[in-house]
C-alpha cells in the first residue's frame, strides 16, 4: 500500500509564497520600493529577530539589541573610512571591517550577557536598557570614535556596490542574510543547547537542580543575539552609508521593541512582518488624507505607531500573527460547526 505524503501546512505554503515574492520583488515592484522599503524591512527584521530569539527561546526581553547593532556599525565605520569623516579612518578593506564589527559585537555581547545572566524579568530589562543608554552616550561623547555628528561616507565592498547605483545587490544580500538568520534560529531551537535554553526559560530553578548552568546558557544566548544583531548593524551601515548616536538612541530602541511586538514577540516570523509594517507606516503616513485632515503627519509618526501598538496588543498579545491565528481559528470553528449541522440534517 502506497504511503500518502503529508499535505503541506498553510504556514509552510504561505512561507514559500513569501519567499517567491521576495526573490522576484525587483520584477514586481518599483526600484524605490525594493531598495528602500523592502531592504530596510529586511535589515530591521534581522535586528528584531535577535530580540525575538532571546524573548521566545530564552525568556529574556532585551533592549540592548539596537546598541549592539550600533556597535557593529560604528566599528565598521571606524575601520573602513579614509579621512573624510569622524572616527579613526583606518581605511581598511570593507570585508575586514564587517568581520571586525561582527566579531567585536559578539564578544562584547558575551561579556554583557555574563553581567546580566543572573537577572530576570524587569531587572534584566532595566540592565539591557542601561546598556543601550551607555552605548548612545559613549559614541556621542567620544569624539575619537564618532561624536554626535557620527561617521559618514561608509561604502560597501565593491562586490556589493553602492546602494544608489546597485540597489538590488544589497537587497539580495539582505534577503540571503535574513533567510540564513531564520534558518539558524530554527536550527538552534532544535539542538540540545536550544532545548536546554527553553527549559531555562520555563523552569530555571528545576534546570539548575538538574545540573545545568543557567547563567552560562543565558550568556551564550545573549552572545548569539549579539551576533545576529551585528549582522543587521553591518547591513544598516552599508545601506545608509552613515551612522550616528541618534541611530542607536532610546527612540530607535523603542522602535525595535515596537517592531517585535507588532509582528509577534514570540513568533520568529513576526520580526520581518513587524518590520515591514513599521517601514510602510513610517514612509506612507504622510499620504493618508484622513490623518492629514486631523493634523497627524510624519512629525507625529510615533503617535500613529503608539495607537497601532495599542490596538494590536488589545486584539492579540502575539501581534499581527496572533490576530491572523485568531481569525484562522474562528474560521476553522465556523467550518466545523457548519459541517456538524450539515451532517445532523442528512437522513440515515
Amino acid at each position: 500500500m502506497r504511503r500518502l505524503r503529508p499535505v503541506p501546512s498553510i504556514e509552510f505554503t504561505f512561507g514559500i509564497g513569501v519567499l517567491v515574492v521576495a526573490a522576484l520583488a525587483p520584477l514586481l515592484f518599483s526600484s524605490f520600493f525594493v531598495s528602500f522599503i523592502l531592504t530596510q524591512a529586511l535589515l530591521l527584521g534581522i535586528a528584531a529577530a535577535s530580540l525575538i530569539f532571546l524573548s521566545a527561546y530564552g525568556g529574556m526581553v532585551s533592549l540592548a539589541q539596537v546598541a549592539l547593532y550600533g556597535i557593529a556599525g560604528f566599528t565598521l565605520g571606524n575601520v573602513v573610512t579614509t579621512g573624510d569623516s569622524n572616527g579613526l579612518n583606518l581605511g581598511w578593506n570593507p570585508w575586514i571591517g564587517a568581520f571586525l564589527g561582527v566579531a567585536i559585537t559578539t564578544l562584547l555581547g558575551l561579556f554583557l550577557g555574563a553581567l546580566a545572566s543572573r537577572s530576570t524579568g524587569i531587572y534584566f530589562l532595566m540592565i539591557t536598557l542601561t546598556y543601550a543608554v551607555i552605548a548612545h552616550y559613549f559614541f556621542g561623547q567620544v569624539v575619537t570614535l564618532s561624536g554626535f555628528g557620527g561617521i559618514s561616507s561608509i561604502h560597501p565592498p565593491k562586490l556589493i556596490g553602492s546602494p544608489e547605483t546597485h540597489p538590488l545587490r544589497l537587497y539580495y544580500v539582505a534577503l540571503i542574510v535574513a533567510l540564513a538568520v531564520y534558518v539558524l534560529i530554527r536550527y538552534l531551537s532544535r539542538t540540545p543547547f536550544g532545548r536546554v535554553l527553553q527549559g531555562v526559560r520555563d523552569e530555571p530553578v528545576r534546570m539548575s537542580s538538574l545540573g545545568y548552568n543557567v547563567a552560562l546558557h543565558r550568556m551564550l544566548a545573549f552572545g548569539v543575539g549579539a551576533f545576529i544583531a551585528s549582522l543587521s548593524g553591518v547591513l544598516f551601515v552599508w545601506w545608509n552609508g552613515h551612522i550616528d548616536p541618534n541611530s542607536i538612541g532610546i527612540a530607535a530602541t523603542l522602535d525595535l521593541l515596537a517592531i517585535a511586538v507588532i509582528g509577534g514577540l514570540y513568533r520568529l516570523e513576526g520580526a520581518w512582518l513587524g518590520a515591514f509594517a513599521f517601514v510602510l507606516i513610517s514612509n506612507y503616513i504622510r499620504h493618508v488624507p484622513f490623518l492629514e485632515h486631523i493634523g497627524i503627519d510624519e512629525s507625529r509618526f510615533h503617535t500613529v505607531i503608539g495607537a497601532i501598538f495599542l490596538l494590536i496588543v488589545l486584539a492579540s498579545q502575539n501581534g499581527i500573527l496572533g490576530c491572523l491565528e485568531s481569525v484562522r481559528e474562528a474560521v476553522r470553528r465556523q467550518r466545523g460547526g457548519n459541517a456538524a449541522r450539515t451532517g445532523a440534517r442528512e437522513p440515515r
